[in-house]
């Protein structure tokens, strides 16, 4: 338990410390980002990301502290069942078991990687629907990411704590990923939602003071001793209530592909400090994509049927590998067909 405490920490200080180097160092007086900066990070949380890949490759292990085939057997059991092994010597297990660890994370990762362009759409008419200045769109972004590594941290954990108890809650999942495939691919995209008019926004501005008007990126300020949360504190908090909505699909999604609450929670993890950088790059081209909704919703449902049919994939010695192939031509495909058909200018 030491090694997986360690482990952690030291992997979740490394993120922060990232982070912090971002919004201190590199970004410390507010800005509009460049593309060629939002390039630069994406490259640096990509880079971090496939890290931990290599890291699991060699030494996932260490995670679950395992040390003994008894051990090994029992984090197989309970994270990893559909894992058979060819060998039979502990060094080969481990290694089989480090590699079936890996596939998983990348899977998840490239899951997460591809919802989370359908969550750029979302932030992206947040900050334009109050009118949120281009210099502060990091400010939001940090800040939400942090925020999300927190709550994503609660469910993950909470999450495999119940399902762990209660199996049947992976059909659960299931059914509900193909229910918002389905509803994702039937939805009328030029009907989105004014920000103005959710209700945790109508709520806030009803109980707690708010300023009119921006004052830099702050968050809060003091007039005639009352304090008064700006709009972008707004923004924040509907940020962050975005993200919980996208978790009850991206969450269920990485649970198709492992069981093990450390591959979920790193390849969540990974994806979201990505995100930030990411929507630098997308926010002046998402319109351009009209086939990543379609390929969202594809994923979706074929995580859903995963999760539904756990059981007899296991049974058929189903490798997490051909999830992996899936993702990849599945967002590729949707690119292409994004470029070969772009969507028709309205005259």
């Amino acid at each position: 338990m030491s090694t997986e405490i360690i482990l952690m920490g030291g992997f979740l200080l490394l993120i922060i410390f990232v982070l912090m180097i971002d919004l201190l160092v590199v970004g410390r007086n507010s800005h509009v980002v460049s593309t060629k900066e939002a390039l630069g990070w994406t490259s640096i949380w990509f880079m971090l990301a496939m890290g931990f890949y290599v890291f699991l490759m060699f030494y996932g292990h260490l995670l679950h502290g395992i040390t003994s085939k008894e051990e090994l057997l029992g984090v197989v059991t309970r994270y990893a069942p559909e894992l058979h092994f060819q060998l039979t010597d502990f060094e080969g297990m481990v290694g089989e078991y480090r590699n079936h660890m890996a596939t998983s994370y990348l899977a998840g990762y490239f899951i997460e990687q591809t919802l989370s362009i359908d969550n750029v759409f979302v932030i992206l008419l947040i900050l334009q629907g109050f009118s949120v200045p281009l210099k502060n769109y990091k400010t939001v972004l940090f800040w939400g990411v942090l925020g999300a590594i927190i709550l994503r941290f609660i469910f993950i954990f909470v999450g495999a704590a119940l399902i762990h108890r209660f199996a049947w809650i992976l059909y659960v999942f299931g059914a509900f990923l193909i229910f918002q495939g389905i509803k994702i691919l039937v939805k009328n995209d030029e009907n989105k939602k004014d920000p103005h008019e959710y209700a945790i926004v109508k709520f806030l501005s009803k109980y707690l003071n708010i300023s009119k008007e921006y004052h830099g990126d702050r968050f809060a300020v003091n007039k005639n001793g009352k304090v008064f949360f700006t709009p972008l504190m707004l923004v924040l908090v509907l940020v962050e209530f975005t993200d919980v909505i996208f978790a009850l699909d991206s969450i269920p999604a990485v649970f198709s592909v492992s069981l093990d609450p450390y591959v979920v929670f790193f390849s969540n993890i990974f994806a979201i400090i990505g995100l930030r950088s990411l929507f630098f790059l997308l926010a002046n081209m998402v319109d351009k994509f009209r086939f990543l909704n379609v390929g969202v919703s594809i994923l979706l449902i074929f995580v859903g049927v995963k999760l539904l049919a756990h059981n007899w994939l296991d049974d058929i010695g189903y490798k997490s590998s051909y999830s992996l192939y899936f993702i990849a031509l599945t967002l590729t495909l949707s690119v292409v067909f994004s470029a070969l058909f772009p969507k028709k200018e309205k005259v």
